[in-house]
Parts: C-alpha cells; structure tokens; sequence
C-alpha cells in the first residue's frame, strides 16, 4: 500500500465517520474539496480518492460545478454500509449486530426451504459433503470458512439470484471482520445441525430444513453475542 493510498484511507474513514454520525446532514453540503483538504491536512489527490469512495457508496452526491452533497445512508446506502456501523469507533454495536443477525436468521431460514424444494441431486451432495467437512473441521477458523461456503452452497441451491449476490457482496467484509463473528466457535456443537439441514434438503423436507437452519442460526447469534458480553 502506497503512502497515499494509506492517508486516502484515513481521509475516507474520517469522512465516513462524520457522515454517519450525522455531523454532516442529509442536503448539507459539504466544504468545498479545498476546505477539507486543507482542513485534513492532506493532497487533493488523497481527498479524491476518498471522496469517491464516498459518492461509490452512494453517501454524497458530487456534481461538476456544484457543491457536494450528503445523501442520507438510510436510503442510499448497500450493504457495505453495514460493516462501518457495526464497527464504528472500534467496537461493535449492539443494536446494529442484533439487526445484522435478525435479518441473518430470516434469510437462512428461507434459503433453507427454497433450496429443500429446488436443489438438484449435485447440490444436495455438496452440501452433506460441507457438512460433514464442518464436522471434521480442525479448528473454529475452518469451519468458519466451511460454514460460508455451506451458506453459498445453500443460496445456489435455492435458485435465486438476488441470494446469491448477496452471499458474494459480503464475502470479503465477512472474511474481513471474521474473528470478530465466532459463529463457528466449539463447532463441533454445531455440526449435527448442518448434517441434518443437508439431510432435510436433500430429502426434500422444506420444514425441516428451515428449523435445522434456523436453530443453528440461533445457536451462531448466540455464541458471538456471549463472546462480546462484557
């Protein structure tokens, strides 16, 4: 990483975190690029970078002869938005991770079913095959990359697009921030689940594949909220 790469990460996160924490308010608009640059005490070339990230993200609205705007990020803001709230000034945020995990659960539970009523004969062995490798995993850093490639596997299976996608925007922020997530800790706990959620799929068993996923779901969430309890 180049020295201005490294200082455009820092104008980037230092500007993100003004955005939202609403010092900077939806329709305001921002100082000029020169003003911030002088302010942060950084090369134009640095605030750029950082300011299209910013406008990539979807959180200001930049247009040629004009002032830059901030977007409000509940309306414009994607996914990637999510890991900078759950992770702001360090720590993690309770109430953003019971969000992230609620939604976590809903989606599961559904691709579970989906996958239980549309997978084809191959998929159904990859995911006994995951399954048991979770298992067997060695440690709970395996298993953790067993467990997305299982979820992957399960959103294939279901055959919709738009869970698919998901799955692969979150992939790096998800490896990215992994250790702070032990979903897969004391794993070994765990594994009869993802066998029988395979089971239930491959079996056709919708209902059962949603309370396999589901109470496995339930049982992550647990482990990374006791893992952050103070």
């Amino acid at each position: 990483m180049t020295e201005r790469t490294l200082v455009s990460e820092q104008v980037f996160a230092t500007l993100l975190e003004a955005l939202l924490s609403g010092r900077y308010a939806p329709g305001e608009k921002l100082p000029t690029q020169r003003a911030l640059a002088a302010d942060l005490d950084v090369t134009m070339g640095s605030l750029r970078e950082a300011l299209k990230r910013l406008e990539q993200m979807g959180l200001i609205e930049v247009r040629h002869g004009d002032a830059m705007r901030v977007r409000d990020w509940r309306e414009a803001g994607g996914l990637d938005v999510i890991a900078h709230l759950l992770l702001r000034g360090g720590a993690v945020d309770a109430s953003v991770l019971g969000d992230v995990f609620e939604a976590r659960g809903l989606m599961l539970r559904e691709l579970a079913a989906l996958a239980a009523r549309r997978r084809d004969a191959a998929q159904a062995v990859r995911l006994e095959r995951l399954a048991a490798d979770i298992a067997g995993a060695p440690d709970a850093a395996t298993a953790q990359r067993l467990d997305f490639a299982f979820f992957t596997e399960l959103a294939q299976a279901a055959g919709n697009l738009v869970f698919v996608l998901i799955m692969n925007s979150i992939r790096a922020l998800y490896f990215e921030h992994a250790g702070l997530l032990p979903v897969t800790e004391r794993h070994d706990e765990l594994a009869p689940l993802y066998a029988r959620a395979a089971a239930a799929i491959a079996r056709g068993d919708a209902g059962g594949a949603r309370a396999a996923v589901g109470t496995l779901a339930d049982r992550q969430r647990d482990r990374v909220e006791a893992g952050l309890a103070p």
